[in-house]
Parts: C-alpha cells; structure tokens; sequence
C-alpha cells in the first residue's frame, strides 16, 4: 500500500511540476523556426518568375537585377537547423534574409521607373504575393519570438526553472534579432524621388 501511494505522489509531482514543458516548448520553438524558414523558400521560389518579368522592361538595370540574384543566392545557401540552432547561426541567416529583403527593395523601387512594367498584370501578381509573403514572414517571426520568450522563460523562471532543471540542462534559446534587421535595412534604404 504504501509503495502505492508513493508511486501516486510521484506520478502526481511529475505531471503537475510541467516535466513535459520544456519539451512542448522546445518543440514549439522549432516548429515556428521552421514556419519562418518556409516562408523565406516561398519568398526565394518567387524571386526568380519576378526577376525575368522585370527583365523584360529593364533590360539595362542589370546590376539590380544581378544583385537580387546574388542575394537569393546567398540566402537559400545558408540553411537553418532548428533542432540545433545557435545564436551565431540565426544572425547568419537572419543577415543573408536581410540582404535578400534589401535587394527586393531596390528591384520594387527600381520599378517606379518603368510604368509599363507596374502595369504588366504578372508583375503586379507577383508583386502582391511578394507582399503577401513578406507579412507571413513577419508573422512567423513574431511567432517565434513569442515561442523562444515561453521557452526561456521555463528554463529561467522559479519556480519551473528549478524543477525542470532537475530532468533537463536547458539553456536560454537565441532570440531574433530584430533590431539587427531594422539597423541593416535603415542603412541601406532605396531612395525613393518624385
């Protein structure tokens, strides 16, 4: 009987002291990582429909064409692992996106120039999913952020913190870096006139 109850007590503390927390979390961690990842590929699977359309009105803008290549390029080389994801390579990947994201900038600004080219209905249709993409990437990063925050805060927060760490050697899990992002893209904003 007593055996009993003692396996009762410690089934009980077990499953009320949030064991399966840390792992839940991490899982929710790297499903969001991978979400952001896909929309960067859905990004990167559209650059290139949106290149040759412009190509087509801009022949003679080769450079920004060729750097938004460059760019796409560099950005599907460097992969992600969200099972082992460090601080060191999320700045890496987060640098190449943002390379990417300014070299749509200057392919969008660049179109301003061309008013045959904003009316090409394929340009305006990959445009808007270029767009469209570009706030699911958003999302997913700030579901990210919002994962990452419930993980780190069990593996640093008393009192889950002190019991998690009795069956788990976690540490703080790396953050976006969302004022790296904004630095990158406000030094190296399009110039747009009118």
């Amino acid at each position: 009987m007593f055996k009993g109850i003692l396996l009762l007590i410690t089934v009980l503390f077990l499953t009320s002291c949030g064991i399966q927390s840390i792992p839940q979390s991490k899982n929710d961690v790297e499903a969001s990582l991978a979400e952001i990842t896909n929309q960067y590929k859905r990004r990167a699977d559209l650059i290139p429909n949106l290149v040759n359309v412009v190509k087509g009105y801009a022949s003679h803008e080769k450079s920004t064409l060729e750097g938004v290549i460059e760019a796409r390029s560099k950005a599907t080389q460097i992969t992600i692992d969200p099972t082992k994801v460090t601080p060191e390579k999320l700045a890496q990947f987060q640098a190449a996106q943002g390379q990417l994201s300014q070299a749509l900038g200057r392919l969008m600004v660049l179109s301003e120039n061309y008013p045959n080219l904003k009316a090409d209905t394929t340009f305006r249709d990959l445009q808007a999913q270029i767009e469209g993409t570009e706030n699911r990437i958003t999302v997913a990063r700030n579901r990210y952020i919002e994962s990452v925050k419930g993980f780190n805060n069990l593996v640093t927060v008393p009192p889950t913190s002190w019991t998690n760490s009795l069956f788990y050697k976690n540490d703080k899990m790396p953050q976006w870096d969302v004022a790296a992002a904004e630095k990158e893209k406000n030094e190296a904003a399009p110039e747009v006139k009118f």
